[in-house]
């Protein structure tokens, strides 16, 4: 099991840049894919990236292709998500989750099993 712990959030003009990160606890994070999700008010819980066991492959959802870059460090337990030229609708609680399959291609939330409790990102105009 992995406990998870977002931080990193806050409030930025549009342009800007935020780098999250995602702290686990337990011994098998390096076992897990993981993945970042946001939700704005009213919305759904979507999908935003997510990265392999190994970091070798990564996924993204077209909205923030070529802005958003996740990554991970094994060694200390923590995966990052760092977000350039923020825009207001990447305004949202984003999430950190963890599962043990290795398909990053099944990206619904149900598919993930550990969540952390969600850190504010608000990007103004």
């Amino acid at each position: 099991q992995v406990q998870l712990v977002e931080s990193g959030g806050g409030t930025v003009q549009a342009g800007g840049s935020l780098r999250l990160s995602c702290a686990a606890s337990g011994r098998t994070f390096g076992s897990y894919a993981m993945g970042w999700f946001r939700q704005a008010p009213g919305k759904e819980r979507e999908f935003v990236a997510a990265i392999s066991w190994s970091g070798g492959n990564t996924l993204y959802t077209d909205s923030v292709k070529g802005r958003f870059t996740i990554s991970r460090d094994n060694a200390k337990n923590t995966m990052y998500l760092q977000m350039n030229s923020l825009k207001p609708e990447d305004s949202a609680v984003y999430y950190c989750a963890g599962k043990i399959s290795q398909d990053l291609y099944d990206h619904h939330p149900r598919s993930y099993s550990y969540w952390g409790q969600g850190t504010q990102v608000t990007v103004s105009s």
